[in-house]
């Protein structure tokens, strides 16, 4: 996909140095930036960072955006990255649990299950996992997931096939004692 000639114009001003240029691109897709990385990170506070992360990395290389795709699709992959190197840098420190276990709730309100659903996607392969979550929770298409990640869109296809059978795994079919 082409960027649109609004974008390339708020592009243009904000590769020289217009910070209310950038502010219109970023703001549309800046709620659902977070929402990726909060689901990548699996907390809001490494969400906070990932996203302020990629922000940040997105004003400061934004004259290697080249317009071959669209504004937010390359800043979700910058997004993506960020939440990553996040999630690596947390399995690096010492003193931090396993996270091997599901959370002890009993899953019937609202919370438990958002907490056994995150530590579910926490057990997944970083690839799978931000696949996943482009999909179903930006609900992108496999093309843009598959320009996020930098891989051929049938690998999109079998890393999210992958991850949802990881899923109902970690999860339980419906109805078979799972969440």
């Amino acid at each position: 996909m082409e960027e649109t000639a609004d974008e390339a114009g708020l592009v243009a001003l904000a590769v020289a140095g217009d910070e209310r240029a950038f502010a219109a691109l970023v703001t549309p897709c800046q709620s659902m930036l977070f929402a990726v990385c909060v689901r990548i990170c699996g907390n809001e506070a490494d969400a906070l960072d990932a996203t302020q992360d990629a922000l940040v990395a997105a004003w400061k290389h934004l004259d290697r955006f080249d317009g071959r795709s669209r504004f937010s699709t390359w800043v979700y992959r910058i997004a993506h990255n960020a939440a990553l190197m996040h999630v690596r840098r947390r399995r690096d420190l010492p003193g931090l649990p396993a996270d091997a276990d599901p959370p002890a709730g009993g899953g019937s309100d609202r919370s438990d299950v958002v907490l056994t659903v995150r530590w579910a996607l926490r057990q997944l392969p970083d690839d799978f996992r931000g696949a996943l979550v482009l999909r179903e929770y930006s609900d992108l298409s496999y093309a843009e997931i598959a320009a996020i990640q930098g891989v051929p869109e049938n690998t999109v296809r079998s890393r999210i096939a992958r991850a949802r059978r990881a899923m109902v795994r970690l999860l339980g079919e419906p109805g078979e004692g799972g969440q």
